[in-house]
């Protein structure tokens, strides 16, 4: 049965009673195998691994709503729940007598997977410090604890801190209609335009205002600031103080440890490859782009991040024919919902039901119960909650409800996002392809046994590459036309979406090289601790990014992957190489091709992390994964 969530009116006694009750019943599991410690390596290994699935849940519940939840004090008893769950498991992970308990069991016995589990254990006890003397134990417990009201703190000032510019409405021209209309000038003759996705982008995109753009670009990127820039400092200092005493030279090494990569100093070797192959698609499209801008001002020698977005939309209107105007009129939210769901129905074998009986945290919030195409038993539920609210989480992401476990619960996932209600830039439907890529990993990765390896629990620097696959089928004309029609009921014209693909491989190069300078923050960040975090940026930004920095913004302020992804903000690109070479595998005249595709959902997306990402990959190639589709793609 999938999970009862709670009325509003309950909400708060819902979430306090599953913190406590899945705590209790943690500690009394645990409590178990240290007084009667099994000597059956499976018996053990069962135990503990339902003592991973009801930390699981507390901690998914309270990641979730403290992100979701419309009540404050909902929102604050979630993250409290998930603080404490943290706490656990840091207690856990340094108990000396349970690490004794698993290491004492015999490797041999069990089946293929439980021994794969007990190697993860071991050596997630091992990363933890449970062999360091007690006074290092003490200490990366303070560490750990700290390390999460940090990324929460962190979390809570990116999510909470909406800006906003009051405008008149005349200098919006150029602005969707429908934008307008849904933006009504006050009782004051101005327009607010917001820093949350729906107003910025568009904003940016196609305000003619130079100065409009700049000032919504200024409070974009400033966010955060500067309440982030000590929380950022603290964090990244205890990080590096742990992977220390662990025995690791800094935390990149000690993260990268347990990815695709390995070790933290390929990290900046791979940023450095990526951005070597971008170089020059980079300059030969930043050359464009900028003789485009010389247009309106002769003597520019470079275009700021301020302006690059509304002048690329003109590159693509004025030479590749591609206006995203006309565009977003095929791309009406409520088609582009249904239009997501019968493309991976169809792709993955899928049926989606809504589920009348799933209660809603907040009215636009749709939920729906996952069935094999020719299944009778629903083995998951997916809740959809896609535009923006006060107090939500302001990006996109798949969060867990629950992991799913054969035999023992359903696997829930949400997909948070936050679209606008009528048409939408086609950029975001690429967006919510590769969002729900993660969602329908998370559900058809949750039948296997073990909660260790449920859903998306691969290396994190593979976990992007289903997703941005996905993006493909959000590209192709065949696929769009099933959905994307205008209000006559057209479907988009191939041509067009031809001429879209142009448009939007114009700018890839420069793209990556971005995507590198937000990498190398990431990275370097983590192993310099700079105390100039906002001149640290202005190096890499000068060393890596296609734009120049703009004088009195901080970026770094809001970027919320820090947090999460800390020093490994690399796995982007280092999936996409990995979803360049899985997407070769497909015919593109044929997306919907029934063997390739239920190939790849048994050998990648089934499997969770039953095994390393790498032999997944190879699973379903049939050969280790390369560069090659990359870089033919990227120089393309």
């Amino acid at each position: 049965m999938p999970l009862a969530l709670p009325a509003a009116a309950d909400a708060l006694a819902w979430v306090e009673a599953r913190a406590t009750d899945g705590m209790a019943s943690a500690r009394a599991l645990v409590q178990r195998l240290r007084e009667t410690p099994p000597t059956d390596a499976l018996d053990a290994l069962g135990q503990w691994d339902e003592v991973s699935l009801q930390l699981s849940n507390v901690a998914a519940m309270g990641s979730l709503l403290s992100n979701v939840h419309p009540l404050e004090d909902v929102r604050d008893a979630a993250e409290k729940a998930e603080q404490d769950v943290m706490k656990l498991i840091t207690e856990l992970s340094l108990d000396r007598g349970l690490y004794d308990v698993f290491s004492a069991l015999d490797p041999a016995g069990p089946d293929e997977q439980a021994t794969r589990l007990l190697d993860k254990v071991l050596e997630d006890f091992r990363r933890a410090g449970v062999d360091r003397d007690d006074e290092t134990r003490a200490r990366i417990t303070a560490i750990n604890e700290r390390g999460t009201e940090l990324d929460q703190e962190f979390s809570k000032v990116v999510r909470d801190d909406v800006r906003s510019i009051r405008v008149t409405p005349d200098r919006l021209d150029g602005l969707p209609g429908d934008w307008l209309e849904a933006h009504p000038a006050d009782d004051d003759g101005l327009v607010t335009v917001t820093t949350d996705y729906p107003d910025v982008v568009p904003t940016r995109m196609f305000a003619h205002d130079a100065q409009v753009r700049r000032d919504i670009t200024m409070a974009f990127l400033n966010r955060g600031w500067p309440a982030s820039d000590a929380l950022l400092k603290e964090m990244f200092a205890l990080r590096h103080e742990l992977a220390e005493l662990v025995g690791y030279d800094d935390w990149a090494s000690y993260d990268a440890g347990v990815k695709m990569i390995k070790t933290g100093p390929a990290i900046p070797e791979f940023i450095d490859k990526i951005a070597a192959a971008a170089e020059q698609p980079m300059q030969r499209d930043l050359a464009t782009l900028l003789e485009r801008f010389r247009q309106d001002h002769p003597d520019a020698t470079s275009i700021t991040g301020a302006d690059a977005t509304y002048y690329e939309e003109l590159v693509r209107k004025e030479q590749l024919e591609v206006d995203a105007q006309e565009v977003r009129t095929y791309f009406d939210f409520t088609k582009v919902r249904q239009g997501l769901l019968d493309v991976t129905g169809r792709l993955f074998g899928l049926r989606y039901e809504p589920a009348p009986d799933a209660v809603l945290w907040a009215d636009d919030v749709t939920a729906y119960d996952v069935f094999d195409l020719e299944g009778d038993e629903s083995f998951g539920r997916i809740y959809l909650d896609l535009h923006p609210r006060e107090g939500k989480f302001k990006h996109a992401a798949q969060f867990t409800l629950t992991e799913g476990v054969s035999g023992r619960q359903l696997s829930e996932g949400v997909l948070v996002c936050n679209f606008a209600r009528g048409l939408m830039e086609h950029d975001h439907v690429v967006t919510l392809f590769h969002e729900f890529g993660h969602l329908v990993h998370h559900v058809l990765g949750g039948r296997g046994r073990w909660t260790r390896f449920a859903g998306v629990s691969t290396e994190w620097d593979f976990v992007e590459a289903p997703s941005q696959m996905l993006e493909e089928w959000a590209w192709d004309a065949d696929v769009l036309a099933t959905f994307a029609t205008n209000a006559a009921g057209e479907p988009i014209p191939a041509d067009l979406v031809a001429r879209m693909r142009r448009g939007d491989d114009f700018g890839k190069g420069y793209l990556a090289r971005q995507q590198m300078f937000y990498a190398s923050m990431s990275y370097w960040f983590h192993t310099d601790r700079p105390d100039d975090l906002t001149a640290r940026t202005r190096e890499l930004q000068a060393r890596y990014s296609p734009f120049p920095y703009i004088e009195g913004t901080h970026m770094f302020a809001s970027f919320g992957h820090l947090g999460g992804y800390s020093s490994a903000y690399y796995t982007y690109a280092w999936s996409l190489v990995i979803a360049k070479d899985l997407f070769s595998a497909f015919d593109p005249a044929d997306l919907f091709d029934a063997t390739t595709a239920r190939r790849y959902r048994d050998r990648v997306l089934t499997p969770g992390g039953s095994k390393d990402a790498a032999d997944l990959v190879e699973d379903f190639l049939g050969r280790p994964y390369t560069f090659d589709s990359y870089a033919a793609w990227l120089a393309d």
